[in-house]
């Protein structure tokens, strides 16, 4: 028995290891931070806040009732002549002067329901619903944004993933032709067709080659770290990108029309919007405040010597006309705030617009450069590597100096890093060049394969 229950844990456990080492894609990585990422939950609740504003200024609209039950008990002569009365209790003995000015104490229990019901603010309330539902349109429009943000980590966290797995990759690779640049070196000071110096220069260049493979190991782990904290993840979360990193062609679009689109599409921008619109309520409703309001009131109540409905009741009803006559400057001074505060609003409307137009074009000349980058260093890349070919057999044969060698070798190593050091820039800036514009989306060009 016991061995089926460690077999059947030993297969349960390397089911959860497989899966959770089960390749990873760009666009899943997007969809599980959609679902886990904490920033995107604190979205989703701001959402769920605003829309509960809407119901709530929405309730101003309906009467309220209320139900109360008191106790109360004394001989104050007035609370005695009065509650004698609200029982119907009252008698002509209850007319001695003695008992008028000295009664025996009372008690009286009251069951009360009473009703209020705003008939006609000024329009105060129905002003109240539309900056409320315009607050809700900013947060739907904010949480669109934070999803843009987001997807925009993702795909710098996993791009990072993958370049620093190119960076490892590129290490190892240095490194190998270190060591075959050293392993030649001795053999050419143990022919005696060099000195000794050689030697301890393909020393130094082997060894600044491990250490940089060190660094680029570590790196890769740190990149593994901000990938799983993008994804809402543990830290110590095993995963396994699916991708590796390769120059891929991706649609391009003229500056024009990224302005155009940012206008268009940029929820932060709609949400500005949004706001400057709620806060054109907020006026309005500063000036509502100046006009009468009509109120209708009532109650029906019972009092009773002990527990329960066994004495008298009564009801009241009424309507009520308010209007401020004076209120010693106090709505003329919201008013003016509400002003001041709408044409803060547009200026800073203003100054946003003119930070998105800024913003397309640094992520539209961005990734422009990193683009054209790209076929550069790739060239560049070939080159060096000829070179260092070709050097590496002239100094095998005895035609070259190491130090020409190191010097070829250094540049490859360069061109190499610089290559993908492009290629993840020309991938991450187009996401930047989405975002700046407010087309970012999980299937997105640079999201979908």
């Amino acid at each position: 028995m016991l061995k089926k229950i460690v077999g059947a844990s030993v297969i349960v456990l390397s089911a959860a290891i497989a899966s959770a080492q089960q390749p990873l894609t760009l666009a899943d990585a997007v969809r599980m931070a959609l679902e886990k990422n904490p920033l995107r939950k604190a979205a989703l609740a701001d959402t769920r806040i605003a829309g509960a504003g809407v119901r709530e200024a929405k309730s101003g609209l309906f009467p309220r009732i209320m139900f109360s039950e008191i106790a109360t008990r004394g001989n104050d002569p007035v609370y005695v002549f009065g509650t004698r009365l609200r029982q119907q209790r009252f008698t002509e003995v209850d007319f001695a002067l003695n008992r008028l000015n000295t009664p025996a104490p009372i008690g009286d229990f009251s069951s009360k329901f009473s009703g209020h019901w705003r008939i006609f603010d000024s329009f105060q309330n129905y002003r109240s619903i539309e900056r409320a539902r315009k607050i809700s349109d900013a947060s739907r429009e904010q949480m669109e944004r934070a999803d843009q943000e987001l997807i925009a980590r993702v795909v710098q966290a996993y791009y990072g993933v993958l370049l620093s797995q190119k960076r490892v990759a590129v290490a190892e690779d240095a490194v190998k032709t270190a060591q075959s640049i050293e392993e030649h070196s001795r053999g050419r000071v143990e022919s005696g067709l060099t000195v000794e110096a050689d030697l301890l220069s393909a020393r130094v260049l082997n060894a600044s080659r491990q250490q940089e493979l060190i660094r680029a190991r570590n790196d890769l782990s740190y990149a593994m770290v901000q990938l799983a904290i993008a994804l809402g993840m543990p830290t110590d979360a095993v995963l396994a990108p699916a991708d590796v990193l390769a120059d891929r062609a991706l649609p391009q679009t003229d500056i024009a029309t990224l302005e155009r689109d940012a206008f268009q599409q940029r929820p932060d921008l709609r949400r500005v919007r949004s706001e400057q619109s709620a806060q054109q309520q907020s006026v309005s409703m500063a000036k509502s405040a100046f006009g009468p309001r009509v109120d209708a009131f009532g109650s029906w109540q019972t009092d009773s010597p002990s527990f329960g409905w066994n004495g008298g009741n009564n009801w009241t009803a009424g309507v009520e006309l308010q209007i401020d006559l004076f209120s010693g400057g106090a709505k003329l001074a919201q008013l003016q705030s509400e002003k001041a505060t709408s044409e803060k609003i547009a200026a800073m409307r203003s100054v946003f617009e003119d930070q998105v137009r800024l913003e397309v074009r640094r992520a539209y000349y961005d990734h422009d450069a990193a683009r054209q980058q790209v076929s550069v260093a790739k060239v560049a890349t070939e080159q060096a590597a000829e070179s260092l070919r070709i050097l590496q057999n002239r100094y095998e044969a005895g035609l070259t100096t190491v130090t020409d060698l190191l010097r070829v070798e250094e540049a490859a190593h360069r061109a190499q890093t610089d290559y993908w050091d492009a290629v993840y820039r020309a991938q991450t800036s187009y996401a930047n060049l989405q975002l700046a514009a407010g087309t970012l989306t999980a299937n997105s060009p640079v999201v979908m394969p």
